[in-house]
Parts: structure tokens; C-alpha cells; sequence
């Protein structure tokens, strides 16, 4: 049989966390995968909500070798939710294994050709259990901070450590995680309640994560949404003992170098035109991601602090949110600024105008405002939040956190006045637009990010 032939047998099976950007990284991955093996039949599964999402919403562009599959979400018919944002991800991985079964099962038949290697997202563990079982190589994606990772593969210790903590926010949580190697500047409070439950009640999706640590070794490979020039050294030497097959490919949702952004009347949003009428680094953009919203009171502070700063602005703001707004604020600053129930992100961090980012720090949110050189005023939410929000203000220097983790007029003044206007604001400048460059060299063709993605792609060629 020819390399070619051989190749034209190959069937790439991707999973996906359907939450947050999890969909959206992996995606990312597979098309960049399936553009650098043309040969190879790439099969993507999530949930049907978010297929629709990237392919009719967004007419996500994907490479001709990607097919895509609907798998069950788990809700059942006429599930009325409780309002625990974490109900829904639990129903889902509920229905794991056997909805993704399903999926894979119909793909192997339509194309005819068995899966060699399961590329997952890191929060799908069962996924070990299947590769085996289908004789098959497991490569697990990472969409977070390498040191969340950390904090994955540690998780027994953290629980031994610190499970007396509980929600002792001013005593045991505030102490540091000096006994893992790399993480010594995060707190107890920086970990997601999935590492360490602050409730009796563990979640069937805390249970999950929870064997993280686990299930990681019997992978071939871990793929990091992630640049190695910018991990401290200690963590990224215990991580590569650990998994030496661990490559950092580089920000998967966003293009690197970016393009130049394409003419401004094809962005039917409107985002860029307006942004072309405004100085330079004077806007303020808001956005906190598919997933994530403050609480109705925060959403109104912040908005009168906008509007009484009379800095110019882009807000994309989900219009179930909109009703927070103080009374007549969409009508008041029309001028100001650009109320939008949805913005292309990546273009708008891209734009000369762009100054600050204010963002709940999700992974790919704070990839893209360092791509683009933004910096950033955090309000961590939940999950990795919290850990992602002390690297970029303590760690990195890219940012500061709101006063207190919650919006208050008077808080976000502050901020704003601090990263648009303070010298503090100018280093911070300064200090992403050399982590932008270290990013930058990492996906030149001899680069990191480029040889690992080349490592990546052989290992899947050879599965």
C-alpha cells in the first residue's frame, strides 16, 4: 500500500466539550489538522446546539476532509432547569459515552473506515477508556492555562491539602500553592469549585475532572491551547516530566500573526466601522464570552460607570442581559458608544482603537487580547476564571482585576482610569506587547508553537 493509500485509511474521530469555548477550540484544532493532512477523513462531534451554532449562526469555514455529527445532549424531553448553571453539563456527561458511541458508530459506517486516533477535549475522560477499547490513540486537548492543568493532575493532593478549607474565604483561602512546582503564586480561592468542592455535594462534572490526573498518562500526546515562551519554567519542567509528549501549538481561536483585518464594511455587525471613526486606544470593548454574566446589579454598575466616564465603547451584550441596563442607557449613549448582542472579538482586539478589553478571563478571551497586544480589566466568574485573572495581573502584568472581584461604579472608574490614562496603564502596554512578540516568534516556522503542531500532525499520521 502507497503513503497515500495508507493515509486515505486514516479517520480522525474529534470530540467536543460543548460549553463555553471548548466547542470552539477544538474545532479550531481539527480544521488547522485537517488543512495540514488533506488526506486524512476528519469526523467532528458536539452536540447539535452548538454545530448549528458555528456552521449556520457563524458559517464557520471547515476543510472539506471534517464531517460533522450531531450526538445527544443528554436533556431529556420536557426538562424543566433548575437554574444550577452546572445541570446542563452534568445531563451531557451523563449521556457520555454512549451518545459519542453512537456518533462514532455512524461515522465509521459512513465512511468506511475505522477510527485510529480520538483528538478530545481533556474534560472528556471516558475518552481513555474508549481509545483502548477501539485500539486507538488518544490525543486530549487542553483549552485552559498550563496551570490549570497543574491544578488538574494534582487534584488528590489539593484535596488532601486544603479540603478543611471549605468556604473560609478569609483564612485558609488565601493560602498558596507553594507545594506544587510552578503554581506558588495562586491561592486556594483561585481553584474552580470542579478541583476543589467547596459543598458536600460534588457534582457528576466535578467527578469527572476529578480523574483528570488519571486518565492523562495513558495518552500519546497533550496538546496545550498554549505558547511555550510563556510558562515559568518550574511548572513547564514538572509538566514535561510528567507528560513528555506535551505541545504547546499556540491560541487556537485566533489567527497568529493576525491577519490585517479585512475591509470594514464587510463586518455586518458594524463593529468596525464605528471603531474606525474613534482615536487610538481610546475604547473601551466589553465582553464576558458565550457562558458567562455578572450579576444584574454589576452589569448596571458597570454601565453607569461607562456612561459617566464618557469613554467610547463596545459592549457585546447578550439581549437576555439587556434588561439590567439602567433605564434609557442604549438611548443616552448612542453616541458614545456600540451596544451589540454580538461582536467579532478577534477583529475588534485587532482594530488600532481598541485600548482596553474589560473580560471575565476565559482562556481564549485573554489568548486573543495578547495576540493583539489589548490590555485588560478582569472580573473572573467561575472555573479556571479566578487562576487565568492572577497570572495576567500578578504573573504577566497584562491586567488588573476589578477591585473586590465585583463591579462597582466607583471600582470600574478606577480601572478604567488606571489602564487608559495611569503609567501603570503604559507598562502594562508595554508588557503585552512583548509577551505578543514571544507568541508571535513562537509560531514562526521555526518557532515552538510551528515544531510542536509539526509533532502533533506526525503523531496522527502515524496512529
Amino acid at each position: 500500500m502507497s503513503v497515500t493509500q495508507s493515509l486515505k485509511e486514516k479517520h480522525v474521530a474529534v470530540l467536543a466539550f460543548p460549553f463555553g469555548s471548548h466547542d470552539l477550540t477544538i474545532l479550531g484544532l481539527a480544521c488547522k489538522l485537517a488543512r495540514a493532512a488533506p488526506n486524512v477523513q476528519f469526523s467532528f462531534f458536539t452536540i447539535p446546539k452548538s454545530n448549528h451554532s458555528k456552521f449556520s449562526t457563524f458559517k464557520f469555514d471547515v476543510p472539506n476532509n471534517i464531517r460533522t455529527y450531531d450526538v445527544e445532549d443528554g436533556v431529556p424531553v420536557n426538562h424543566v432547569f433548575s437554574g444550577n448553571p452546572v445541570e446542563r453539563l452534568d445531563l451531557f456527561l451523563k449521556a457520555t459515552p454512549g451518545n459519542f458511541q453512537k456518533g462514532l458508530d455512524a461515522a465509521v459506517m459512513e465512511t468506511g473506515r475505522k477510527v485510529n486516533c480520538l483528538v478530545t477535549d481533556m474534560f472528556l475522560t471516558f475518552a481513555a477508556d474508549m481509545a483502548e477499547d477501539m485500539k486507538a490513540t488518544w490525543i486530549p486537548l487542553c483549552v485552559s492555562i498550563p496551570h490549570n492543568l497543574s491544578a488538574h493532575v494534582y487534584t488528590d493532593l489539593i484535596r488532601r491539602l486544603f479540603s478543611h478549607v471549605g468556604g473560609d474565604k478569609n483564612g485558609g483561602q488565601h493560602q498558596t500553592l507553594e507545594l506544587i512546582p510552578g503554581l506558588s503564586p495562586m491561592h486556594v480561592k483561585d481553584l474552580s469549585d470542579e478541583i476543589l468542592p467547596r459543598h458536600s455535594n460534588e457534582t457528576f462534572f466535578s467527578y469527572t475532572l476529578s480523574k483528570i490526573g488519571c486518565v492523562l498518562p495513558r495518552s500519546t500526546a497533550i496538546v496545550m491551547n498554549f505558547c511555550q515562551e510563556l510558562y515559568p519554567t518550574p511548572l513547564f519542567d514538572d509538566l514535561k516530566s510528567m507528560f513528555p509528549a506535551l505541545l504547546n501549538v499556540g491560541f487556537l481561536t485566533q489567527e497568529l500573526p493576525p491577519s490585517p483585518l479585512p475591509p470594514s464594511d464587510s463586518d455586518t455587525t458594524g463593529c468596525l466601522s464605528w471603531l474606525d471613526k474613534q482615536s487610538s486606544k481610546s475604547v473601551v470593548y466589553i465582553s464576558f464570552g458565550t457562558a458567562a454574566a455578572p450579576p444584574g446589579e454589576e452589569l448596571k454598575a458597570l454601565a453607569e460607570a461607562i456612561e459617566e466616564s464618557d469613554i467610547p465603547f463596545i459592549w457585546s451584550l447578550n439581549k437576555d442581559h439587556k434588561h439590567h441596563l439602567p433605564n434609557g442607557f442604549p438611548q443616552r449613549t448612542n453616541k458614545q458608544g456600540k451596544l451589540v448582542p454580538w461582536a467579532p472579538q478577534a477583529m475588534v482586539l485587532g482594530h488600532a482603537s481598541t485600548g482596553v478589553f474589560v473580560t471575565h478571563c476565559g482562556a481564549n478571551s485573554v489568548f486573543e487580547s495578547i495576540a493583539n497586544g489589548v490590555p485588560m480589566i478582569c472580573r473572573p466568574m467561575f472555573g479556571d476564571h479566578w487562576m487565568i485573572g492572577r497570572v495576567v495581573e500578578e504573573i504577566w502584568g497584562v491586567g488588573v482585576k476589578v477591585e473586590g472581584l465585583v463591579f462597582t461604579k466607583s471600582r470600574v472608574l478606577e480601572s478604567l482610569k488606571l489602564v487608559l490614562g495611569h503609567e501603570q496603564g503604559r507598562q502594562m502596554r508595554e508588557r503585552i506587547k512583548a509577551l505578543r512578540e514571544l507568541v508571535l516568534k513562537a509560531v514562526a516556522p521555526s518557532g515552538s508553537a510551528s515544531q510542536d503542531f509539526k509533532t502533533l500532525v506526525e503523531t496522527i499520521l502515524n496512529s
